[in-house]
């Protein structure tokens, strides 16, 4: 695997973040300008009140740009919990470690601000994603139709307890 690079916000990110969603999600999933708009919304309202005391964020980068990225939303951990959002590997890196390595940021993290529980949604047939989660301590807590996504899918709420 190609070398990379971890660190929080640089200028471009949220672009680069967002191509990698919308590339990614409209080539396996058929998602559309829906859910690349809905990623750049909610990416940058979190960027613009991100709290380094209980938000976190890390981008993955390589000589060619972004190649991966996590972010915890921490602001509702002491009730619901803290959110795992926008965890993506670029292809060209699947199954090198980099998804292992931003999940262990983001999961030392929220151990270290004390959070109870860490929850994340996802949807059916994201499998590998799915490994890693369960493999990280993950248990499937929920799953109903939604279409949220821009098109129906099984959405999927998993949880670990900390």
């Amino acid at each position: 695997m190609p070398e990379f690079e971890l660190h929080g916000y640089t200028p471009g990110v949220i672009g680069e973040i967002t191509a990698l969603h919308a590339t990614y999600y409209h080539k396996h999933w058929n998602f559309d300008l829906y859910f690349e708009a809905k990623v750049a919304s909610e990416l940058s309202a979190f960027l613009t009140r991100f709290d380094p005391t209980h938000d976190g964020f890390w981008v993955a980068t390589a000589d060619w740009g972004v190649v991966g990225a996590i972010a915890v939303e921490g602001g509702g951990a002491g009730t619901e919990g803290a959110r795992l959002r926008w965890f993506i590997v670029a292809p060209e890196y699947h199954g090198g470690g980099l998804g292992n390595r931003l999940m262990q940021e983001a999961l030392g993290f929220c151990a270290r601000a004390g959070f109870r529980r860490v929850y994340l949604t996802t949807f059916t047939g994201l499998d590998a994603a799915r490994h890693l989660y369960e493999k990280t301590g993950f248990t499937l807590i929920a799953e109903q139709e939604d279409s949220t996504w821009g098109t129906p899918v099984i959405e999927q709420t998993f949880e670990l307890l900390l």
